[in-house]
């Protein structure tokens, strides 16, 4: 047998399977109608239901997490689990899709990380609503305007977002998921290169995570902060003496070239990012818990507080101090959790620790990200 001969069975073989997956996908999509169907019939059944803009919730953050984690249990073959979940949460973003399109409300404008995430997450069959602050991105979901929120939490390097932290104590929202984005910075503008740069636009956490490299090759430069990269990258547009630090996506969104890549100091660099909802989640098998509490005023309160999560077995995962901006010297912590709020053991623990605590509130609970 020759090699043509060879290679056309061998490619024959291919186009099959590639019959077969987009059979596959096909019947996957009808039955997520049917599925929508269901639960349309059933909301219209019962008024009281919780539901979204497009009648029910059709996002099962729990469910897609079980799909993706039993898929990647099963897999024998040559393809990673990073492209599994890549795949799947891709392939659930069209079927959901089948049923409504979700809009997603981020940190505008277009291009920045905030965005990135959210279609790491949601997949690309949604619509991306950008808002220019943070507050408009929680008045967004609150409001019902779109179906989810999609917000910076915290980074590896420079710590908590303070605004998204503020703002999640007053939010009557839950958090539905979290996404961990590998953060690489660039430095973006209208020359081929940066020795005419006589200033920086970026967003004040990015400015910080390429402070270093500032300081060695940009050093005297004017440093502006602003609401965001992608804001950034707009501003530095047309401007032949001034640059952005931003994602390189944003370089092709502006029209900039990208001058120098990966200027973050740090090589690890990621952004946790929080989905923000209406709705709480059912458990999913591997969860997280978030809380935000404070101490009464009085002596060993804050060891009363915690003691609770260590007699019931419950690991911590986070604790992080911000003041409560009501009370001089008045503090509340952020604690995330290992587990469901719904497990028994977390119901008790969370039960005392509400006795012990001067203020007390779950933010959510929800899927591990993977």
């Amino acid at each position: 047998m020759d090699l043509e001969t060879q290679l056309k069975a061998i490619r024959d073989k291919i186009d099959a399977v590639d019959s077969d997956w987009l059979r596959l996908i096909n019947k996957r999509i009808e039955l997520a109608k049917q599925v929508g169907e269901i639960k349309h019939a059933y909301s219209s059944e019962n008024p009281l239901v919780d539901s979204d803009q497009a009648g029910v919730v059709i996002y099962k953050p729990e469910r897609e997490a079980q799909v993706i984690r039993r898929l990647i249990k099963e897999n024998t073959g040559e393809i990673s689990d990073q492209q599994i979940n890549v795949l799947s949460r891709e392939i659930m973003s069209i079927c959901r899709g089948a049923e409504a399109r979700m809009r997603v409300a981020v940190l505008g404008p277009e291009g920045t990380f905030t965005e990135m995430a959210a279609l790491q997450q949601f997949g690309s069959s949604v619509d991306i609503v950008p808002k220019a602050r943070l507050d408009q991105v929680f008045n967004a979901v609150e409001t019902s305007r779109v179906n989810y929120g999609v917000v910076p939490v915290e980074n590896s390097t420079e710590g908590i977002v303070s605004t998204t932290a503020d703002l999640l104590v007053s939010t009557p929202l839950h958090i539905a998921g979290e996404i961990y984005l590998p953060i690489h910075q660039a430095l973006l503008g209208v020359n081929q290169d940066y020795s005419q740069i006589q200033k920086v636009y970026s967003h004040a956490q990015s400015l910080s995570q390429c402070r270093l490299w500032l300081l060695e090759h940009l050093p005297g430069v004017d440093i502006e902060a602003v609401s965001s990269n992608a804001e950034a990258a707009r501003k530095a547009s047309g401007k032949t003496d001034c640059a952005a630090i931003a994602g390189e996506n944003a370089a092709m969104q502006y029209g900039l070239n990208v001058l120098a890549s990966h200027i973050e100091d740090h090589k690890n660099n990621t952004t946790r990012f929080l989905v923000l909802s209406r709705e709480e989640v059912a458990p999913s098998g591997r969860d997280k818990t978030s809380l935000i509490m404070s101490c009464r005023n009085e002596p060993g309160s804050l060891f009363r507080l915690l003691q609770p999560m260590h007699d019931h077995g419950i690991s911590m995962l986070k604790i992080e101090s911000r003041p409560s901006k009501i009370k001089r010297w008045e503090y509340l912590f952020f604690i995330d959790i290992e587990g469901h709020r719904q497990d028994e053991k977390i119901k008790r623990a969370l039960a005392e620790v509400e006795a012990a605590a001067g203020y007390f509130r779950v933010l959510g609970a929800y899927p591990c990200a993977d």
